[in-house]
């Protein structure tokens, strides 16, 4: 009986270690608050349950910021157009739009990356639609 209880806790604390990895937009992010910003790829974590796209923008003091921009899954970005490793590369000039985080200075949801040659693509849903 012992293990059984024990198995059940486990899971239990698993299950909630996943649930909270995962997050509402409106939880996170202020769909009332679009930016955009342009500056230099710095990385592109294509990782699930979201892909996250580090941008360094310079500021009108010349300090160089880190942006750290949360952006669709790896299968929703395939779906737009993106191919991993080939799409965007660290050193690109990009323009990004998004919103930004309710609580977390630096952070941002992505809706779409804009290259220096003026194509486009989207990286994540539009505020507050759940990627519908």
């Amino acid at each position: 009986m012992n293990v059984r209880i024990a198995a059940l806790i486990t899971a239990l604390a698993l299950y909630a270690g996943a649930a909270d990895a995962h997050h509402s937009f409106a939880a996170e992010y202020d769909g009332d608050k679009p930016f955009t910003m342009s500056g230099t790829v710095a990385g592109l974590e294509w990782s699930n349950p979201h892909t996250y796209i580090s941008v360094d923008v310079k500021g009108t003091d010349g300090a160089v910021t880190r942006w750290r921009l949360e952006g669709y899954p790896p299968n929703m970005l395939v779906r737009q157009g993106w191919k991993r490793d080939e799409t965007l590369k660290v050193g690109d000039k990009v323009t990004v739009t998004g919103w930004l985080a309710r609580s977390n200075a630096n952070l941002g949801a992505v809706r779409d990356v804009t290259w220096a040659d003026g194509h486009k693509l989207a990286a994540g849903p539009p505020a507050g639609t759940g990627g519908r």
